[in-house]
């Protein structure tokens, strides 16, 4: 509906397949509100692309048997119990993939215009971060925390940090913000939080990284070389913020974390808003 609205603004907000299946789902959402729990099976609504990555793309991906893509969809609806889009994760081989449809379906509405992503295409970069200050011992955020430690080293740190050293590791060197698959979790709402796999109960860890900004205030200094200007630019175009591409937000302007099971992909993975 969005990307129509936005070629022929004063079109109908909806089509009549859209203003049907609207009805349709509004009467049984008014049988359900009536009859209690749960949802009817036929109350349904496209579930939308999230990210196709290419095993050729991300060598990290590490996925199951022949399978050489990833595809991430999510429904746009907050779903209990923690009022979050639910994720799906497809595993498949490239070749494989026929019919391909040239306009993914969309929802007549969403829970929030963030839960609609805006096409990107991606150029996937290898980057080095760090482990954020909170997943590191006592020990070393003690060494973290010492300014004559980082004046010693000669790196070049802005003397503002001088009172808290460990925040220019956290915002320059730590957890890069925005998009990525694999890395380190970005901290901060809650204390390292470790998932476990409901199968085999080993640890899971990170796989993608479904970003609100790619950075923000604190964390200007990740924006690529070709977005500098622009992050550190005073204002943007209205609609076009290089820091948002994807027009994605979840939570409070959070991230969701999507975490896989090292030992075998199939098994179902979770997700973690942060």
């Amino acid at each position: 509906m969005r990307a129509r609205l936005h070629r022929d603004p004063r079109g109908p907000a909806f089509t009549p397949e859209e203003e049907a299946i609207k009805d349709r789902n509004a009467a049984m959402l008014r049988e359900r509100l009536d009859a209690g729990p749960p949802w009817p099976a036929e109350c349904r609504v496209p579930m939308l692309p999230v990210a196709q990555l290419y095993l050729r793309d991300i060598p990290l991906l590490r996925p199951p048997g022949q399978a050489d893509l990833l595809q991430i969809l999510w429904c746009p609806y907050d779903h209990d119990p923690d009022y979050k889009p639910s994720t799906a994760l497809f595993w498949r081989s490239a070749a494989t993939v026929v019919d391909i449809l040239a306009t993914p379906p969309e929802p007549y509405e969403a829970d929030y215009p963030g839960y609609v992503p805006e096409p990107c295409l991606l150029a996937p970069e290898a980057i080095t971060e760090y482990p954020n200050s909170l997943d590191l011992s006592p020990e070393m955020r003690q060494v973290l925390g010492d300014w004559n430690r980082w004046q010693a080293a000669d790196v070049g740190v802005d003397s503002s940090y001088a009172d808290y050293p460990a925040e220019f590791y956290d915002s320059e060197l730590a957890d890069a913000p925005g998009w990525k698959v694999g890395g380190w979790p970005p901290w901060g709402r809650t204390d390292p939080y470790p998932r476990f796999c409901a199968v085999c109960d080993v640890q899971m860890v990170p796989l993608l990284t479904i970003a609100s900004f790619e950075w923000d205030g604190g964390t200007r200094g990740w924006a690529p070389y070709e977005d500098q200007a622009a992050a550190f630019a005073d204002s943007h175009v209205a609609g076009q913020d290089p820091a948002q591409p994807t027009a994605v937000e979840v939570g409070s302007t959070d991230n969701m974390q999507l975490y896989v099971c090292p030992a075998s992909p199939e098994h179902p993975h979770t997700d973690l808003i942060q």
